[in-house]
């Protein structure tokens, strides 16, 4: 199966209609991450069958569960969830935050090369970032427990905005341990195509 074609039967399993132009975009997001990988090593995964299904579908199954007009991705890295949220929804405003020069300068061509005018990138840690106005979302990917979470991001979000973190197993003792001040909001499972495991997103709100 082409990536092409593999990307147009995920969305299809994850009931996402998104058309030929942004199916496009998303495949030359891809390739212009394994040009660059070969550089500055930004994703451990080589394969392009992979490359769809735990980049591209992994990250777009976060579109029913996430609204909002702002989004800040922290800690960024390749550009993963936000550059396929971002591609997915023009009309969003999109924050990539990430510390790293090297992979600021990969996300901020890429933004050119693909076009993505409601892309901005910030190259600062996400503590350090002290934005005029809080976002609606701050979504997470790398980040390996909650509360550090709310540490080094919770400040980014707005008075009404959530925290999204993405995780794989359900994350029962780290909901246990949030801090003073936020909650959990919902855990939703989240059904990946050609990905094993378990795919959750925890939805954290201010108490």
């Amino acid at each position: 199966m082409t990536p092409e074609d593999q990307l147009e039967r995920g969305l299809a399993d994850l009931g996402l209609d998104l058309g030929p132009a942004i199916r496009a975009k998303l495949l030359a997001y891809l390739a212009l991450l394994w040009k660059w990988n070969r550089v500055y090593n930004l994703t451990a995964i080589r394969e392009p069958g992979r490359a769809v299904s735990h980049h591209l579908l992994d990250c777009l199954a976060l579109l029913p569960q996430l609204g909002g007009a702002t989004l800040a991705d922290v800690g960024s890295g390749a550009g993963l969830p936000g550059i396929p949220l971002a591609i997915a929804r023009p009309e969003w405003r999109v924050t990539l935050v990430e510390s790293n020069r090297k992979k600021a300068a990969f996300l901020r061509q890429a933004a050119i090369e693909l076009g993505l005018e409601n892309v901005e990138i910030v190259e600062a840690r996400a503590e350090d970032f002290r934005p005029p106005q809080g976002f609606e979302v701050v979504v997470a990917r790398a980040l390996s427990d909650l509360a550090e979470f709310i540490r080094i991001a919770g400040h980014l979000a707005a008075r009404q905005g959530r925290l999204a973190a993405m995780k794989g197993l359900y994350p029962h003792q780290e909901i246990a341990r949030l801090p003073a001040g936020w909650e959990l909001e919902a855990v939703v499972k989240l059904p990946v195509p050609s990905v094993e495991g378990e795919r959750h997103l925890v939805m954290l709100k201010r108490a």
